[in-house]
């Protein structure tokens, strides 16, 4: 008996042998020809990859599974088929060698052809990487699992070569077996049968296991299915040059061994695939960042359970054919939650038809009722009601998850729609956070406090309070009193007045937090404290003052503890411009008035948003976050409201710049803004310059051109350079921060520079998020109509300098109050209504009295904690609705990039990384910057120049084989 080595020396040589006679004849160059020809056709122009304006490969494997059909069954036509048709198959049956040496031989023979093809398309990812923000995982998973797939293809394309004689037959034959392996995971065959048919048929087929990998996740399943498929096929193919072997040998003992291993090889493989099909966790996530894991933070959330939580899908078993294949990846996701949950979570998956009284209870308890779609064929068009709901529940609180909160659609045309899970374990995971979180706000605030609260009280003595105080503080103390009880010694409290021990209480909170006397009145002399705060080690915030109640001093009291408490709902409050009702359009965009529903929906899915009125002077008690969208004519005592909020240790985000645009009457203008807040700014070192900013790197301005096409007028959307869009891209965004570290890519719209006053700074910590290009400059001019040249192109010149600009920074640290030595706000409205009412009498005289009653208290604190942070992003417009439905355009799917920015700077100052690292992980698409059209067909042109370059490679070094081995036989025989 041979060795081993031996066999892996003649399975090598007939490999060699094999690819020899391919490059012998022009079969090998057609086929990387073709190959690579329609490949670069079906990405660039098939999938429209400019159009698509994403950074990946998905087109380059799109077609893949089709395309390699037809080339493997080309390739392995001719290689047993041409062996018994000249008659040299006889040759190779009497040899002293095993027979599936020549089997395997000519398969590595084809496999290196098949990558030696894949390695010419190269250029494409590294082209895509040099265009945009590329994650190589999916590129390098897509490639394995076309070697793989390629392989199958293969071996079934020699198992069929060696039945017939006839290549054309071979071939046919060939296409036919690899097409109906293909078909069985489509949606062409599954869709004759419900969720767990068709489910089982995708586990059979080609395609479908192609689409998993393709995706980044490596899992041995895929992996099994393609190696028991080539194992398989290699086999029979075996087997059926044995039986020629076997004709005139009659029936012997090793025949029948032949047959019940091959026998048992394919039950072995049905069987495994089956047994691998119930496991889920071994499998590799190759993307950038894991996407397709359970995260950290998820694991975080379920850490926190303390009863069982329910994940309930509601799937029709009969559905329609775009969300049909999304039902085993909801379904693989919600086992991780089971596993990961250690037995907290369990998941049900159930089919409402068939089971009657869950789909009443879904009915009547969830509100979740089924869905109509229209499904058509070829023959008929029918209505089908169908479910497509995840229920999460957890004690007595539940969410409910339709299928428009957990799929996305990309619409390229009409007949193109690609419909896909948006980011199911961010959807899961923030219903999961939703219901743990009114659940927890059903029992003890305490019991998510970590560590102990000390709350301190600076009051002065009873003599010094104003009686309207004195009673408040009666009320205080109650209010500590049974809190105190709830909070199992977790609390502590302590009332300090400041004036005693010769005031140096007065002077450390003076120092420490700005605490100055407060008076009741502009004119009053008497001065006294009364300030409540609440901390935990270095963290203290502000208790507010509102009404004086004993119910507002509750309410402010328990927004205070649940900022140091993990698992509550947090509170934005939100300042919106009033903006004058808008009546003319800009083509598609809408009217005049800024419009910013979409970053309420989408900040509104993970917080409590509340409208805020900064009139009374004030921000609510519940706010955690201060939001100023484009802000606009701030008075003092509005203007006083942000300050203290700043100054009581908040976080105050600004989306804020000089200049705003009017759409209005199928018109563009520039206005000049007031904010109000501009002088506030500059007082704590962060200037906004009136100019504006432009950038040679941009985004494209969307413009509806009407063409006259045989007398019809036809309406399109032309894409221009704008450099007022500017397009910030990664190399622009601070990587270090987790606001802009996995944001990639930024539109900011008519932005101006800020400057940074570094005196004025101080010892804060300054951190630069946002940046323009450096082939940016600035303009003073207000004219931002795009221009068009004669030719239709884009006509903006860049002038003056040319460097970057910041756009969006953090200032966080001890800020002093713009109104440090000014009289409060509060206090001069006070004397201007006590001025107007002064000639007016009150027609009863304990109307009077109970006016004198309402106590203004009138203080200024005159610096903040650490906590305290200013973030700031120069631009009114990037947040409205309006520019969001233009970047959409520009782009062909939803742009959400600019409120995604707004929600991670507040998931950052709230410190719930949580979500935000999960948000951030595969929802958003990595764009493709703007290109000119004659840079796409460069682009273009350059892989196609690649590719026959890599041609011209291959075939200049095998002619030097060959001469150098005519040589060697002519040296030789001489």
């Amino acid at each position: 008996m041979q060795p081993d080595h031996s066999h892996f020396s003649m399975i090598r040589r007939i490999a060699a042998k094999e690819i020899a006679l391919f490059f012998s004849s022009p079969i090998a160059y057609l086929f990387l020809a073709t190959f690579a020809g329609v490949t670069l056709f079906v990405f660039f122009w098939g999938e429209a990859f400019f159009a698509r304006n994403i950074a990946d490969v998905r087109p380059l494997f799109e077609w893949m599974p089709i395309l390699l059909i037809f080339l493997a069954s080309t390739l392995t036509m001719r290689l047993w088929s041409e062996e018994r048709r000249t008659g040299t198959l006889e040759h190779v049956l009497t040899q002293p060698v095993p027979l599936w040496n020549f089997v395997l031989g000519k398969f590595l023979g084809c496999l290196v052809l098949l990558g030696i093809a894949l390695l010419i398309t190269l250029p494409l990812p590294l082209t895509v990487s040099v265009l945009g923000d590329l994650d190589w995982g999916p590129v390098w998973a897509g490639y394995l699992a076309t070697l793989l797939l390629g392989a199958a293809y293969l071996s079934i394309g020699l198992f069929v070569s060696a039945r017939s004689d006839n290549q054309i037959v071979s071939l046919i034959s060939s296409v036919a077996v690899c097409g109906l392996f293909y078909l069985l995971g489509t949606s062409v065959i599954t869709n004759f049968f419900g969720n767990q048919g068709g489910e089982w048929l995708r586990l059979l087929g080609t395609g479908s296991r192609f689409d998993s990998i393709t995706r980044g996740v490596i899992d041995i399943r895929d992996l099994y299915y393609y190696l028991s498929i080539i194992a398989v096929f290699l086999v029979l193919n075996t087997l059926v040059l044995e039986k020629e072997r076997w004709a005139n040998s009659g029936q012997l003992a090793h025949h029948r061994s032949w047959y019940l291993i091959t026998v048992l090889l394919i039950a072995n493989a049905i069987g495994a695939n089956l047994w691998l099909g119930q496991i889920n966790a071994l499998r590799i996530d190759a993307t950038q960042g894991n996407q397709y894991s359970i995260s950290n933070a998820t694991q975080t959330y379920l850490d926190q359970l303390q009863e069982p939580l329910l994940l309930r899908g509601y799937f029709s078993s009969k559905t329609h054919p775009l969300l049909s294949p999304l039902v085993p990846q909801l379904r693989d996701l919600m086992r991780e939650y089971e596993i990961a949950g250690d037995g907290k979570v369990r998941v049900e998956l159930i089919d409402p038809v068939a089971n009657p009284e869950l789909e009443q209870e879904a009915n009547q308890k969830y509100a979740i009722q089924p869905v109509p779609f229209q499904v058509a064929d070829r023959y008929q068009s029918a209505i089908v009601s169908s479910y497509f709901n995840v229920l999460v529940q957890y004690g007595d609180q539940h969410q409910v998850l339709g299928f428009q909160d957990l799929i996305e659609i990309k619409a390229q045309s009409e007949s193109d729609i690609d419909v896909q899970l948006r980011n199911p374990e961010h959807d899961l995971t923030r219903a999961i956070k939703k219901v743990l979180n009114s659940y927890q706000a059903g029992g003890n605030l305490f019991d998510t406090v970590k560590g102990d609260l000390a709350f301190n009280a600076y009051i002065s003595a009873d003599n010094a309070l104003p009686e309207q105080l004195r009673e408040f503080k009666q009320s205080v103390q109650t209010v500590l009193s049974d809190v105190q009880k709830q909070s199992g010694g977790h609390l502590k409290t302590r009332i300090i007045d400041p004036d005693a021990d010769g005031g140096t209480v007065a002077l450390k909170i003076a120092e420490d937090y700005g605490f100055r006397p407060m008076t009741s009145g502009l004119f009053s002399n008497d001065q006294f404290y009364f300030y409540l705060t609440l901390g935990r080690d270095d963290q203290v915030v502000q208790i507010p003052l509102e009404d004086f109640s004993e119910a507002s001093f509750k309410r402010n009291l328990e927004a205070g503890i649940k900022r140091f408490a993990s698992g509550f709902t947090k509170t934005v409050a939100l300042v919106l411009p009033i903006q004058a009702p808008a009546y003319g359009q800009f083509g598609m965009m809408g009217g005049a008035g800024a419009q910013f529903n979409q970053l309420e929906q989408f900040l509104g899915a993970e917080l409590n948003i509340e409208r805020e009125d900064l009139s009374d002077g004030a921000v609510s008690g519940s706010a955690d976050i201060l939001l100023l969208a484009a802000p606009k004519e701030l008075d003092g005592k509005q203007l006083f409201a942000v300050d203290q909020f700043l100054m009581q240790g908040g976080t105050v985000i600004a989306a804020s710049s000089p200049f705003s645009a009017n759409f209005s009457n199928r018109t563009l203008e520039l206005q000049k803004h007031n904010s109000g807040i501009s002088e506030w700014l500059a007082h704590h070192g962060l200037k906004v310059e009136e100019q504006l900013v432009l950038d040679s790197q941009n985004s494209a301005f969307p413009v509806p051109v009407s063409r006259n096409i045989g007398g019809f007028q036809l309406q399109e959307m032309r894409m221009l350079d704008y450099p007022y869009f500017i397009d910030i891209r990664s190399n622009s965004l601070d990587k270090d921060n987790a606001i802009t570290a996995d944001l990639p890519q930024l539109t900011l719209a008519w932005a101006s520079p800020i400057t940074l006053d570094k005196d004025k700074q101080g010892q804060r910590t300054v951190t630069e998020l946002i940046h323009s290009s450096d082939q940016s400059w600035l303009s003073d001019s207000t004219d931002i109509m795009p221009k068009i040249n004669g030719n239709g192109i884009s006509s903006f010149q860049s002038q003056g300098t040319m460097s970057k600009h910041l756009l969006g920074v953090i200032s966080a640290g001890r800020f002093d109050s713009y109104f440090t030595g000014k009289q409060s706000p509060l206090l001069a409205t006070q004397s201007d209504d006590a001025a107007d009412n002064s000639d007016t009498t009150p027609d009863k005289p304990d109307q009077a009295g109970k006016e004198d009653e309402k106590t203004t208290i009138g203080s200024v604190i005159e610096r903040s904690p650490e906590s305290a942070r200013i973030i700031l992003f120069s631009s009114n417009d990037f947040l409205r609705d309006q520019v969001n439905r233009m970047a959409s355009v520009a782009q062909g799917s939803e742009y959400l990039n600019g409120v995604q920015l707004v929600a991670n700077s507040v998931d950052w100052s709230l410190e719930d990384a949580g979500l935000l690292s999960i948000r951030s992980r595969g929802h958003f698409n990595r764009t493709l910057p703007p290109m000119e059209r004659p840079t796409r067909m460069f682009w273009e042109y350059l892989n196609y120049a690649l590719a026959a370059l890599a041609l011209g490679v291959i075939a200049l070094i095998r002619k030097q084989r060959n001469a150098a081995r005519l040589r060697h036989y002519s040296q030789h025989y001489a």
